[in-house]
């Protein structure tokens, strides 16, 4: 997959999580996906967490699996 722009689920603190833009993602070898943006350490996260398309509203929570692995060593 090449890189695309994409839109990254973050947990939030009080104010619940949000979408933040600006990165670039591409899949990974070892499943998951790459996301890369120029003031964010690169790292690799599960596909719930990115969207490809911008959400309707910033702060409206994709569907996150139970237990969920939010980032990959």
């Amino acid at each position: 997959m090449e890189r695309k722009k994409a839109w990254v689920w973050f947990k939030g603190g009080l104010n619940g999580g949000s979408w933040i833009s600006g990165f670039m993602a591409s899949e990974h070898e070892d499943g998951g996906l790459i996301i890369e943006k120029p003031d964010f350490i690169t790292c690799r996260v599960p596909h719930w967490r990115v969207s490809f398309e911008a959400p309707n509203d910033d702060h409206s929570e994709p569907k996150i699996p139970p237990n969920p692995t939010w980032k990959y060593n």
